[in-house]
């Protein structure tokens, strides 16, 4: 169990006990000690009894349920606690905006058990006459639900990857000379995934499906298996998987119908016929890059095949799109002088030895108090230090940046003097969600328009699966970017990707460049880059518009200049 399982952990169990009523002393035992290894960037699941009293800060609490857990796996009081709350309890506690104390009234004095029973208390207007709710209370929990259904049965597409990874790894071990590749939404990199879908060419279809049912972790529904279909599930987290089987010789032809977007089947190609109707013509293809020089096109990598960007793409002579191999530095990086888990030289020198040539720290700023923003005499701590890991670490350089809260009214979350010690600013929303559109689109083009903002982060704030982006208008806040020269942010976390791969080719148009960053609050995170990078070949991103391609002497010349003519100002 990693610090971020025990911390999650941890969490849990806060939670529960303010459920249940617990002591605030009790409730906070548990949120300190998960907050003391939020910021520790060790991990202590093997830690002897003597090394972890070695490690400074650290109190005989935090030590006792290190311990439990490395002996149990779990903490008895986290098991005790779930045992004696009904499941239904559980989910509503996933709810956004509901606290374990609003719960716990819905629970004990409403007598609510589950999502159903709550939707309908919300409907009957029981909730709004609770003390501590109100209209817009029960309003925003209906919303709620209707969001939670809307993403049910659903999953990010890194959750899928991890699945795919095993799936594909475990046929080709056991049928070394199988003919295997994902298709549909997960290979052309959709965000959200309802199916993990696969192709087998194979001449023993009877072993492979018999293999399959053994497995422990998939389970067939013959309801809706087939001769060529074996359908199913991952027993872990109901993913449904789909596997089809055809014929060696038509495996690439199958490859490209099955992969692609109904639209981008539709492609037009000549005068009279689609993409789609010369494919169903083609046989006995070698590859895929086979059959789109068949039909007189270039090959269009899978994540292009929407029916969106493609078309444009071919017209500008398929430029190549941007490859994880062309970055050149990372920004957007917290560490532990907020709420990232790995210190500032443990992030620079992970990223270092991972063959980068530059980074931008960017610790929250001092609004964001919930996340440990940094007050004054923390940035002139950190910029000292990142001085010092400079001159240690040189060539590699470590750029000063700070990750600043846009105010309700657009402005930064520092006065100027503070700002312009930073190399770069990152601008994001982390607060004030639920304004309308109008409000929303005017806030960020006042901090666009701020001549500190390099860059604008995760554009809407959404959290795939758990929350919408706030409203806002794309195409005015792109021109905004334009006119003031301010970059805009793919955020490679998964459960953000945002910007939205869909108004990337509006931004190109329009001059913007895009940097890819990955959120990343511990080392591992530094791995989600790949997603940025999916999402920007989605958009048809290349390696010309993207800033975080650029060498290192010429991201310093253009802080360099950007900070000069802010001193001129």
């Amino acid at each position: 169990m990693d610090n971020k399982s025990i911390i999650k952990l941890l969490n849990s169990t806060a939670t529960l006990l303010a459920l249940h009523g617990a002591n605030p002393f009790q409730v906070k035992h548990y949120t300190n000690a998960a907050l003391f290894l939020e910021r520790l960037g060790k991990e202590v699941i093997t830690l002897s009894q003597e090394e972890l009293k070695q490690i400074e800060g650290i109190n005989k609490g935090v030590i006792s349920l290190v311990q439990e857990i490395q002996i149990a796996g779990t903490l008895h009081r986290w098991q005790e606690l779930v045992e004696k709350t009904p499941p239904g309890v559980l989910d509503i506690l996933e709810l956004p905006g509901l606290g374990p104390k609003k719960v716990s009234l819905l629970w004990q004095q409403l007598g609510i058990q589950n999502l159903s029973e709550l939707e309908e208390a919300c409907k009957s207007g029981k909730v709004a006459q609770l003390a501590g709710f109100g209209e817009k209370t029960q309003a925003a929990i209906l919303q709620s639900l209707t969001q939670r259904r809307q993403y049910q049965d659903k999953f990010h597409y890194a959750t899928v990857l991890a699945y795919a990874s095993t799936l594909e790894s475990a046929l080709g071990k056991s049928f070394p000379s199988l003919i295997q590749a994902p298709i549909g939404d997960f290979r052309r990199k959709v965000e959200i995934i309802t199916t993990l879908e696969w192709l087998v060419a194979a001449s023993d279809l009877i072993a492979i499906k018999e293999w399959l049912c053994e497995l422990p972790n998939i389970k067939q529904d013959q309801t809706i298996s087939g001769p060529f279909a074996w359908r199913g599930y991952f027993v872990d987290n109901q993913l449904p998987l789909h596997i089809l089987f055809c014929d060696q010789k038509e495996f690439y032809k199958q490859l490209i119908i099955q992969t692609e977007s109904v639209q981008h089947l539709n492609l037009p190609v000549g005068s009279d016929k689609t993409l789609g109707q010369i494919i169903n013509q083609l046989t006995d293809l070698s590859s895929e890059e086979d059959a789109y020089a068949q039909a007189g096109l270039p090959y269009v990598p899978p994540e292009l095949r929407e029916g969106i960007v493609e078309h444009a793409w071919i017209k500008a002579g398929a430029p190549s799109l941007i490859e994880l191999a062309d970055l050149q530095g990372i920004f957007h990086i917290h560490t532990t002088y907020s709420d990232g888990q790995n210190s500032l030289e443990s992030m620079a020198t992970h990223c270092k030895n991972l063959g980068y040539s530059y980074i931008g720290i960017t610790d929250h700023s001092q609004s964001a108090a919930y996340a440990g923003g940094l007050k004054l005499y923390t940035i002139q701590q950190q910029h000292e230090a990142i001085d010092e890991l400079n001159r240690q670490l040189a060539p590699f350089k470590i750029f000063k940046g700070i990750e600043s809260d846009i105010l309700p009214d657009g402005s930064l979350d520092y006065p100027d003097e503070v700002l312009s010690k930073f190399d770069f600013i990152i601008a994001s929303v982390h607060m004030g969600l639920n304004m309308d559109e109008i409000k929303a689109t005017e806030r960020l083009i006042k901090v666009i328009s701020n001549p500190f903002t390099t860059m604008l982060g995760h554009p809407t704030g959404r959290l795939l699966l758990k929350r919408e982006g706030y409203p806002i208008d794309h195409k005015a806040v792109i021109d905004a970017c334009a006119t003031y020269g301010v970059m805009i942010e793919i955020n490679a976390n998964p459960w953000r990707l945002d910007l939205d791969w869909h108004w990337i080719p509006y931004a190109l148009e329009k001059g913007v460049q895009l940097s890819i960053n990955p959120d990343a609050h511990h080392i591992d995170e530094i791995a989600n880059m790949k997603y940025g990078v999916y999402m920007g070949r989605k958009g048809g991103l290349t390696k010309d518009d993207t800033f975080n391609t650029w060498p290192l002497k010429v991201v310093e010349d253009y802080f360099q200049n950007r900070k000069a003519a802010n001193l001129k100002r």
